[in-house]
């Protein structure tokens, strides 16, 4: 594991020195495949390592619109693509496209996802045991297309159209998905409307050093686009970024997602991975009900050196009034290291450690922070 880690941190870094990567304000000026007055086409190598996908390492591309600007944040049109394979058998392919129009007054965020990807299960609810623990396989395509406007000076509202259409092609015989009728087990369609609204001042995205980001989306899936299954989610995710001194800083995230109807557990909430509850799998705890809060105290000792701290606690519930019982709160801590990849971009390596509650825990290896 150390040696694969070690390797994987070496990879990445050398792909960053010799790739090109967008931040939120400006580009790196490495490998152009292709550039014009209207357009700059870069290759992007992938290398990262996380508990649910081990080892993953790909390439793909990220294709610039010189000429449609964010003038209000200095963000460029683009659409990146990418292709990964994981060293536990997972295919993934994306094209996201990221669409400024009118000077930034309109935005046009789509994302398509080609997914072939063995993955765990334990059951539905707060209090699986490990031994529950079986394998399935499920193939995925998935689009998400958001229309937004901008509210000035900050503020941001719009609508999605979702489809997700999951085919598991293969299950554990005897096991939970063969013999509970779980939603989802065989195929499932996610289909329908959302709307999404987001309150946005952080200085920058991948690593912000100041200011808050609000956001609240409510996603209704109908038979009448579509879907197998009729169910509505709404997600509120809400973060602080409070300076202390010129090194330091303190985080904040209060993540909630509540889902009412009948819901394929391929879209039940979550709770795990490297983002909202490091130390636990993502997907380790599946249930209709879930919150996350999580505080982090960032240390940045030299201008490209940060050492991190992290405290977490959350749940899954079936109801909202099953939540706060002592002995189901699924808490987690972890410390970790972030390197500035380029001295004048705030584009971040990222390696952290966390410990969940009994024999749970997790390594991620990835790019920019957490939240």
């Amino acid at each position: 594991m150390k040696n694969l880690i070690l390797y994987s941190c070496i990879l990445l870094i050398t792909f960053q020195v010799f790739s090109q990567r967008k931040d939120e304000n400006n580009l790196v000026k490495t490998d152009t495949i292709s550039n014009t007055k209207n357009h700059q086409l870069i290759a992007i190598p992938i290398a990262f390592y996380t508990p649910e996908t081990g080892f993953g390492f790909g390439g793909g591309g990220q294709l610039f619109f010189l000429n449609k600007k964010n003038t209000f944040k200095n963000r460029l049109s683009n659409v990146l693509f990418s292709g990964i394979y994981t060293l536990n058998e997972q295919l993934m392919f994306e094209i996201t496209p990221q669409i400024y129009l009118g000077k930034g007054d309109y935005f046009i965020d789509a994302h398509y996802l080609l997914e072939i990807y063995p993955n765990s299960f334990w059951g539905i609810g707060n209090n699986t045991p490990d031994t529950n623990e079986e394998v399935y396989k499920q193939t995925t395509h998935a689009v998400n297309i958001s229309f937004l406007k901008r509210l000035p000076p900050d503020l941001n509202f719009g609508f999605q159209f979702i489809f997700k259409n999951h085919e598991v092609t293969e299950i554990k015989e005897n096991g939970i998905l063969d013999t509970q009728n779980i939603i989802g087990r065989k195929r499932t369609v996610v289909a329908g409307l959302g709307a999404v609204f987001n309150y946005d001042t952080r200085d920058n995205v991948g690593s912000p050093n100041k200011g808050f980001y609000y956001q609240a989306k409510a996603q209704f899936s109908s038979e009448i686009f579509g879907a197998t299954k009729g169910f509505n989610k709404f997600i509120l995710d809400l973060r602080e970024y409070l300076p202390i001194g010129d090194k330091s800083l303190l985080a904040f995230q209060l993540y909630s997602e509540n889902n009412f109807g009948n819901i394929p557990f391929q879209s039940l909430a979550s709770y795990g991975g490297g983002s909202r509850a490091r130390g636990y799998f993502f997907g380790r705890y599946l249930d209709k009900q879930m919150y996350v809060s999580q505080i982090e105290y960032r240390w940045r000792f030299k201008p490209r050196w940060t050492l991190a701290s992290f405290l977490l606690a959350g749940e899954v519930a079936n109801k909202p009034e099953d939540f706060f019982s002592i002995k189901n709160i699924k808490p987690s801590y972890g410390l970790g290291a972030r390197y500035k990849l380029f001295k004048n971009k705030d584009t971040w390596l990222r390696f952290d450690f966390g410990k969940g509650k009994d024999e749970n825990s997790g390594i991620y290896f990835g790019i920019n922070e957490a939240f």
